[in-house]
């Protein structure tokens, strides 16, 4: 049985932004569906903080968030049709590297959204 996925992203985020629309785009993932938390609020259980952990994946009946969320989907990633996405999946399909460079991640995107003026807050 193939997995269902759900991933859910800050939409203001230029770099989060631009990885679900890689995903969408050029993953060749059948089985997932993209969603913005800012424009399409997720309807998930009290307690998951996007400023403080990232995005959320929900695989099946299974919740991930932060590097976790990343490291699966982009091991689900086996052909991608982007030069980008396929660098993406193959540094983050290692749960090592994405370990070391997803907290380097979220500090870009505080200082995006400060330099934008957007409010980091995404909690649910």
């Amino acid at each position: 049985m193939e997995s269902k996925f759900v991933f859910i992203y800050d939409g203001q985020c230029p770099f989060c932004n631009h990885f679900a629309e890689l995903l969408e785009l050029k993953s060749n993932l059948s089985n997932i569906q993209i969603k913005n938390a800012r424009e399409n609020p997720p309807e998930l259980p009290v307690g998951y903080d996007m400023d403080q952990k990232g995005a959320i994946l929900i695989r099946n009946n299974e919740i991930l968030q932060g590097a976790s969320a990343i490291n699966t989907i982009c091991s689900q990633i086996k052909d991608p049709s982007g030069p980008l996405l396929k660098i993406l999946s193959t540094t983050f399909s290692s749960n090592q590297r994405t370990n070391l460079l997803f907290p380097l991640l979220l500090i870009a995107r505080r200082v995006s959204l400060f330099i934008k003026g957007v409010p980091r807050k995404l909690v649910f």
